[in-house]
């Protein structure tokens, strides 16, 4: 044998090393692409777990999130950020605001 020479051409083994080869490459291509999918829908299964009242924006943000990506993150923060609560801690935060004194002691 030399070093030109390939191994197993026009053989049984190179029909099945092709097949093989074609089999993981569009097992690959699908598992990325479902993989791509499922996390895709992440905010439409969280709004669905938590029973959100937003699920209808959720989803359609999701999908509008294929086009426009910044859109996707919207529905994410929206999925999993409780924005009654977000609301209700930042009005606190905002009423229990430490008190600047106009007047400073003399030393």
């Amino acid at each position: 044998m030399s070093l030109l020479s390939v191994p197993f051409v026009g053989t049984g083994a190179d029909t099945a090393l092709h097949v093989v080869a074609a089999v993981v490459l569009i097992g690959t291509v699908g598992a990325a692409i479902y993989g791509f999918w499922k996390f895709h829908e992440l905010p439409i299964n969280k709004a669905h777990s938590k029973d959100h009242h937003q699920i209808g924006l959720i989803t359609a943000l999701t999908w509008i999130g294929f086009i426009w990506h910044w859109v996707w993150v919207v529905a994410v923060i929206l999925a999993f950020v409780d924005m009654e609560k977000a609301i209700v801690n930042l009005r606190d935060t905002w009423r229990h605001a430490p008190k600047h004194e106009s007047t400073q002691e003399e030393a």
